[in-house]
């Protein structure tokens, strides 16, 4: 019986997983701090030519703008810092509302958003709605009702999701960040904060972590 290939080698740094499209419904992203520009390219040549959609998280302008040459088709989205090729994807009916606490956390929110708009869900951004002015999140309850999932992002001490989850009846993903002034222990606060949600119903990813959220809220849409 042929069994298909699952790991393509890519000279003696990478083993690609191939079959993980099939199994997850999006294939292996690349991350790309640690990774040499031509190793990414190398990795992103082989996605391409299986067919696969590509991803590529925490890319730095200058690294984008040399992949751009070898793979015209290749976007970028500068403040979420990904750089992808939109797959052909089956649209999901349920949308993600990605809800930020400052302006400061939008860098994390837009790496959130693009995987979620390339992972094929409807995306709502309500940006800037954290607990210093709390009428701000409370006037878009009904907004955020309709939403299937939510993903809260919030620096500091991070009180945001465990709100946002009293509102709503839908499960809360909680991205912590590392915004916040010293004591904040570079988004520790946050964590602990969101770890200790006492509103049921929250779910949370590490610091920073925009893409883990994003691509969770996508199984939980599905």
């Amino acid at each position: 019986m042929y069994k298909r290939k699952k790991t393509i080698l890519v000279e003696n740094f990478a083993r690609i997983d191939i079959d993980r499209f099939r199994r997850r419904g999006f294939p292996e992203v690349i991350y790309c701090p640690g990774k040499t520009k031509e190793r990414i390219k190398e990795i992103a040549r082989v996605l391409i030519k299986q067919g696969q959609p590509l991803l590529l998280t925490r890319l730095d302008k200058k690294t984008y703008l040399y992949l751009k040459r070898f793979y015209p088709r290749l976007k970028y989205n500068p403040e979420g810092r990904l750089a992808y090729i939109k797959p052909r994807l089956p649209k999901k009916e349920g949308k993600v509302a990605v809800v930020c606490a400052g302006t400061a956390d939008i860098p994390i929110a837009e790496e959130a958003v693009t995987t979620l708009e390339i992972l094929g869900n409807p995306v709502i951004r309500l940006y800037d709605v954290g607990v210093a002015g709390i009428h701000r999140v409370i006037e878009r309850k009904d907004l955020l009702r309709r939403c299937r999932v939510v993903i809260v992002i919030a620096g500091m001490e991070g009180a945001l999701a465990s709100i946002v989850s009293s509102l709503v009846a839908g499960p809360v993903i909680a991205v912590p960040t590392s915004i916040g002034y010293g004591a904040n222990f570079s988004g520790l606060s946050a964590l602990l904060t969101m770890l200790n949600s006492c509103s049921p119903g929250v779910a949370v990813v590490n610091i920073d972590n925009g893409f883990g959220a994003a691509y969770f809220a996508s199984l939980v849409n599905n």
